[in-house]
């Protein structure tokens, strides 16, 4: 399968910023189930050894966070999970986020909705944590020298930079419509049933949503995982309630709606 049959909502435009537009290399690989990349932008041809660093630095982080927070694994982390208390500090707060959504949206949002007594699912919003993860890292070792973009599945981050990102029209026509400038630190993810048909459920009923939202994209300004676990839990609330509930609990975050003809 190709890696362009795994691109979900969300494209990268051109570069952001003032002057002379760099160049952007990208590199594409499979992760945690879906499309992997790391783009970054080079001035007049320049390539940096801290270029492919970061990249293995990004890679590094996702592998770490399959191996513990995949459920298809019965050696990972969360198969032996047992409390929050017993896991591990670096994957903590993913936990610890799912299950504050979970409370939050009164289990709209439901990392226990498979209830097979396992434990928690945190499919929901791990890609974005291992998003914020790795720019953690590329971010420790880069510094602010360099302008990358992390994306994961659809899960982006900025890790220095502007960049511009293009929300995918859903209804199969192709193109993009509606672009979104992100810079430094800001992060997107979106949520939508037109690649994998009917896969997002209610949390509380376990039931297969069905309502008139073709896609809703989030913006948050520092975390992937927050606005990973917000696109899927805004799809499943639908519109009104889905605003009233961002404003109410993430007034930080903002939406972008496509809705069904």
């Amino acid at each position: 399968m190709s890696l362009t049959a795994f691109l979900i909502g969300l494209a990268i435009l051109a570069g952001g910023g003032c002057g002379s537009k760099p160049d952007v290399d990208s590199l594409c690989w499979l992760a945690m189930g879906t499309a992997a990349q790391v783009s970054f932008k080079t001035a007049d041809g320049d390539r940096s050894q801290n270029d492919g660093r970061a990249v293995d630095d990004v890679k590094d982080a996702f592998e770490e966070v399959e191996k513990k927070l995949s459920i298809w694994r019965p050696d990972s982390e969360i198969s032996r999970y047992t409390s929050i208390d017993a896991v591990s500090a670096e994957m903590r707060p993913c936990y610890a986020a799912a299950f504050a959504l979970q409370e939050r949206s009164g289990g709209v949002f439901n990392p226990f909705w498979r209830g097979n007594g396992k434990g928690p699912d945190l499919g929901g919003i791990a890609k974005g944590f291992a998003v914020d993860l790795a720019a953690e890292r590329v971010l420790r070792r880069d510094g602010e020298k360099r302008e990358f973009l992390i994306d994961l599945g659809g899960n982006l981050k900025v890790v220095n930079g502007s960049w511009k990102v293009g929300i995918r029209n859903p209804f199969g026509a192709g193109g993009i419509i509606r672009s979104i400038t992100l810079t430094n630190g800001m992060a997107c993810a979106t949520s939508g049933e037109y690649e994998r048909g009917k896969h997002i459920r209610d949390g509380r009923t376990g039931i297969p949503v069905t309502n008139d939202v073709a896609s809703v994209t989030v913006v948050h300004p520092a975390s992937a995982m927050i606005a990973d676990g917000l696109s899927t839990t805004l799809f499943i609330l639908g519109r009104e309630k889905g605003e009233a509930f961002l404003k109410a609990h993430y007034p930080e975050a903002t939406a972008y709606w496509v809705m069904r003809r």
